[in-house]
């Protein structure tokens, strides 16, 4: 409650603007807060120098300059290889930068909500894509094997930096997916299927195919509620 004063004089209408004010601000300061509470501090999933919390084959992936690099430019890379997470993750926003190098036919992309086939080189899970044709759209990771949403063409001429750094971000809210390539949306997919996982490790990838490499440096992430 607030005090308006009745002699209706300039200060009393000016102390009750104020109050009035000061009213607005303190729940503008409420949802903030409220909304931070919400969204937990962003957590580096690469520390630049290790591969501390993530499994994979370390004769395709390496560290060079700050980035997780995967494949190579001297020579064919056999089969699809993915670097994951020790850890699962349900509803988050991941950013990232990241580099793709070798032409037309170089392919990667980001794992989420993805598992491992055992005792096999593949995962199964949602990918963001990256690759001529492929960016910012989303793919079924040898489930269904089909890009679930395409990312415009036109979109993405106009956004994506070839072979150099892009920032790449991924939010997933119960069963939506949203990607986010150097801040314009390519990408708003509600999964329809009740049975899809909403959890999963979050792994890198290097396509199989030609001589080709793709960079992934500062890769955060903060959790959802």
């Amino acid at each position: 409650m607030f005090y308006y004063d009745t002699n209706n004089s300039t200060e009393g209408r000016l102390n009750g603007i104020i109050t009035v004010v000061n009213y607005i601000l303190l729940g503008l300061a409420f949802c903030a807060f409220s909304d931070l509470e919400g969204a937990k501090k962003a957590k580096t999933l690469f520390d630049g120098r290790t591969f501390q919390g993530w499994e994979g084959n370390q004769k395709i992936f390496r560290i060079e300059q700050g980035a997780i690099v995967g494949g190579s430019l001297k020579e064919k890379i056999v089969h699809n290889e993915f670097l994951c997470t020790k850890k699962t993750y349900k509803n988050f926003i991941l950013k990232l930068e990241v580099k793709l190098l070798g032409g037309p036919k170089a392919n990667a992309g980001i794992q989420i909500r993805t598992k491992r086939i055992p005792n096999h080189h593949e995962v199964i899970g949602y990918q963001a894509d990256m690759g001529k044709g492929w960016w910012g759209s989303l793919y079924d990771e040898s489930r269904r094997r089909t890009v679930l949403s395409k990312a415009d063409p036109a979109v993405i001429e106009k956004i994506l930096k070839p072979d150099q750094w892009n920032r790449y971000e991924i939010r997933c809210e119960g069963k939506r997916i949203r990607l986010f390539i150097n801040g314009i949306q390519t990408v708003d997919y509600t999964e329809p299927d009740p049975k899809i996982p909403v959890e999963g490790v979050i792994a890198v990838q290097i396509h199989g195919g030609p001589p080709s490499e793709a960079w992934y440096r500062n890769i955060r992430l903060t959790p959802l509620p």
